[in-house]
């Protein structure tokens, strides 16, 4: 073979194998699936980093990219503008978003139970019950997150109009405390390990504790499904296989979660997540373990729920004609089972 035909085949082949490579890239790309989780250092969104630290998310030959932010709220906003594909975030704003036209359904329900916690600064005394929010700053994650929907259902119940308090965007974790310690808030909703960090340092006490079933139903009236994956409905329609096997490996996490100790799961998350205090994240895991499902199955009675509290005080809801059969589905869960 001629030098100038060895030079031509080569250029060719060069140019095929990176055509292949963009090919491949760009394939690799659209088969992406950007999950957005409303802070995932959070325990009640334990499952998210869980199974992507166990590799089951590899192991259904998925490419799953999650994205934090710590307000449900805004994670939300991400997946109607079609940033994301999924939120790992509380189910309740799929009864909100449907009362707004917007449908969108959660595809594994993770728990039962909110794992929040009202808690108090140790600064205020006077306020033991949520009638005496009247006048005070209340921490919440966002506004219009899941925990702004909880502090005003709990403040609504007591008697309190809304107006009468304010409820104070502030995160979670470090913005969290520091608010609290610098008596931006008096009182405000949380999880762990947030909860267990102010607790232990005496700056806050428990005013409602909705980590268990009990604590759930005494404060709302009865199974409250709170984390979950939910996704828009239209997409999963048209991606049923990757829906299904986010499915797979998200079950396949909450039976792993059911099936180990608190301390063997922790071991599986990144330490950072601890905060330094292992032996504190360990056993707030232990205290609220139980809040998770066992299979990502909907609880029957838990939907009638949230929309009872949703309908005390959200002007998007009351009125409306709200289809609870199109804010979830269980096909997905049920075959991975």
């Amino acid at each position: 073979m001629r030098a100038s035909s060895i030079l031509r085949y080569s250029a060719a082949f060069s140019l095929a194998v990176a055509a292949a490579g963009f090919a491949a890239t760009a394939a690799q790309a659209a088969d992406k699936i950007s999950i957005m989780v409303g802070g995932y250092e959070k325990q009640i969104y334990l499952p998210a980093k869980l199974a992507e630290g166990l590799g089951y998310f590899k192991d259904e030959g998925l490419n799953v990219e999650l994205l934090n932010e710590p307000a449900g709220v805004d994670a939300e906003n991400e997946m109607l503008a079609g940033a994301v594909q999924g939120v790992v975030g509380f189910y309740d704003h799929c009864i909100d978003l449907q009362g707004k036209g917007k449908f969108v359904e959660s595809v594994v329900q993770f728990s039962q139970a909110p794992g929040e916690v009202e808690l108090v600064s140790a600064k205020h005394p006077e306020i033991k019950s949520p009638a005496d929010f009247k006048g005070k700053n209340l921490g919440v994650t966002g506004l219009g997150s899941s925990t702004n929907f909880l502090t005003q259902y709990l403040a609504i119940k007591a008697g309190l109009k809304l107006g009468e308090f304010t409820s104070v965007p502030v995160g979670a974790g470090q913005t969290f405390i520091a608010a609290m310690q610098q008596d931006a808030i008096q009182a405000g909703m949380t999880t762990e390990p947030t909860v267990s960090r102010l607790l232990k340092t005496g700056e806050a006490k428990i005013l409602i504790d909705m980590r268990t079933m009990a604590g759930t139903r005494a404060a709302l009236g009865g199974t409250y499904p709170a984390a979950s994956l939910y996704m828009q409905e239209s997409w999963v329609k048209d991606h049923k296989d990757e829906v299904q096997k986010l499915a797979n490996a998200f079950v396949k996490t909450l039976h792993f979660i059911n099936t180990h100790s608190a301390a063997e799961i922790a071991d599986k998350m990144p330490k950072d997540f601890y905060v330094g205090d292992k032996e504190g994240y360990v056993k707030a895991l232990e205290n609220g373990k139980a809040m998770f499902t066992p299979d990502g199955v909907m609880p029957e009675d838990g939907p009638k729920t949230v929309l009872a509290v949703l309908s005390e005080f959200s002007k998007n809801v009351q009125g409306k004609a709200i289809d609870l059969s199109k804010t979830y589905t269980t096909e997905f869960v049920k075959k991975a089972m």
